[in-house]
């Protein structure tokens, strides 16, 4: 997660963070373009397409806001005491941070970019390859579900397929125009993927959704492990709840992407 509003997706890596990042989706064209049976359909639908496109955009800004504005759940011992029972209890190899300006400089400052949001309180991230998770020292709780993305990846290939996935899901729009190129019917009327291409983009970005949900179930089980059941998680359940929206928004925005893509092929 890279700036709490922009949304983008073609800048997944394997560093997991608490909500997608988001920036303007580049828009491929194909090689072959064809003239549409209907010009100006074509261009109603791309219009529809941007307009909903923008509202998304909004509507990832809005999750966005209400995750950074949500209360903590507990006490920041809490946290950390959570936190080690998760590490502990899965035997994670991780090390779990939480960052704010002071201790940021005790970082290589090749890392300060990923983790100068972090000491904004803007964000928070895994990185499996350095075996690091950190929060912003002023919302602890969100070590929890980056700690779940830990668990994700040390619980089986399945898991760990999921987790990648999402470094793929920025060609998809480019994969769905190559592969309509050579589908093209002889009657010049929608194929498959000109029929489904939005289904198909959305359908790639399901199992980023689906292993974000994942995490956060593990962030709020441990706590009910770790903490009681007196303890209230209505507050951590309602932060995570906005911050997985910002990734079924993000799924959704792929497949308009997708769909944009084909479209201006056609122009």
């Amino acid at each position: 997660m890279n700036g709490i509003g922009s949304v983008g997706f073609n800048n997944f890596n394997t560093q997991y963070y608490y909500m997608p990042q988001y920036n303007n989706v580049p828009i491929a064209r194909s090689q072959e373009s064809y003239e549409p049976q209907n010009p100006e359909k074509t261009i109603l639908t791309a219009g529809i397409l941007q307009a909903f496109a923008l509202f998304l955009h909004k509507a990832s800004e809005w999750c966005g806001n209400k995750l950074m504005q949500g209360k903590e759940f507990t006490t920041e011992e809490n946290v950390k005491k959570t936190a080690e029972n998760m590490v502990n209890k899965n035997k994670l190899n991780v090390t779990v941070d939480f960052i704010d300006h002071n201790n940021i400089k005790n970082y290589p400052s090749g890392l300060h970019q990923s983790l100068l949001p972090v000491a904004k309180g803007e964000n928070a991230f895994y990185s499996d390859g350095l075996k690091l998770a950190v929060a912003p020292k002023n919302k602890p709780s969100l070590i929890l579900h980056e700690l779940g993305h830990a668990i994700n990846a040390h619980k089986g290939k399945f898991l760990k397929m999921l987790q990648k996935s999402r470094i793929y899901v920025s060609a998809v729009p480019t994969a769905l125009l190559m592969l309509n190129g050579l589908s093209k019917r002889d009657d010049n009327k929608p194929n498959f993927i000109e029929r489904n291409a939005g289904i198909i983009g959305f359908a790639a970005f399901l199992p980023t959704i689906a292993e974000e949900g994942l995490a956060s179930i593990r962030g709020v089980k441990a706590a009910r492990e770790t903490l009681g059941k007196s303890i209230n998680l209505a507050p951590l359940k309602r932060n995570y709840f906005f911050a997985w929206l910002t990734y079924v928004i993000a799924g959704i925005g792929l497949g308009i992407a997708a769909k944009q893509s084909l479209i201006e092929s056609q122009k």
